[in-house]
């Protein structure tokens, strides 16, 4: 193991020693190498392996902070091949496989607070995707987290985060933005109405939809 590998190690300790969660500020590169006695640009490369995999991000002007990926137990390849049409639809048939029996379970919770989070994802399908820029929270990991489940949330949360280049792909492919929106809002009412049938069936039909859109796209050759 490298240095700057070791160092990361050590990183990811101060993180979980001190509790700190996805947002807080680090120490700075000058004071990290201060503590473990090795080079600004030694902590640097460290930081830069642990953005690579979300657990830190670098904000310009501001500091070196705390990523989501510190929570996550399946990380992402950045260095993964390059998608196409077979990866991307591979991508929609998993979450056909979980997503709309989870939907079932969560209208049959309706824990109050999770339906709160859910009804304020709908939004997102209205906003056209930017580059590589995701959503704050994802319309589908609310709804394993209205699940009640911890585990299923975290399933969904890391079936969409290692392959997010083709859930990307999917988010611009899919680009009917009022028709994803309402989409979303029905499986939203299903949700809260209680209703775990047409909860099912709704997320089922809407990720089918996705995935006829993905089959008659046109995608360059690799």
């Amino acid at each position: 193991m490298s240095l700057s590998e070791r160092l990361a190690d050590s990183i990811v300790e101060i993180i979980r020693d001190q509790r700190l969660g996805p947002g807080a500020a680090l120490a700075s590169s000058r004071d990290l190498a201060k503590r473990f006695d090795v080079t600004t640009p030694t902590v640097r490369e460290a930081l830069r392996r642990l953005e690579a995999t979300g657990i830190v991000e670098f904000r310009h002007g501001s500091g070196t902070y705390v990523g989501d990926g510190i929570d996550r137990r399946v990380l992402a390849n950045p260095h993964g091949p390059a998608i196409d049409r077979e990866s991307v639809l591979e991508l929609v048939e998993a979450r056909l496989v979980v997503e709309p029996a989870i939907a079932a379970v969560a209208a049959r919770v309706r824990s109050p607070e999770a339906l709160a989070r859910l009804e304020s994802a709908t939004t997102n399908a209205l906003h056209p995707p930017v580059g590589h820029t995701r959503p704050a929270v994802h319309f589908h990991v609310a709804l394993a987290a209205a699940s009640g489940n911890r585990l299923l949330e975290e399933s969904v949360e890391a079936l969409l985060h290692v392959r997010v280049r083709e859930q990307l792909e999917i988010r611009h492919r899919y680009d009917d933005r009022e028709r994803d929106h309402a989409e979303h809002v029905r499986i939203c009412a299903a949700v809260r109405d209680g209703d775990a049938e047409a909860a099912e069936h709704l997320t089922r039909t809407h990720l089918e939809s996705i995935r006829t859109a993905i089959q008659a796209a046109t995608f360059p050759r690799s």
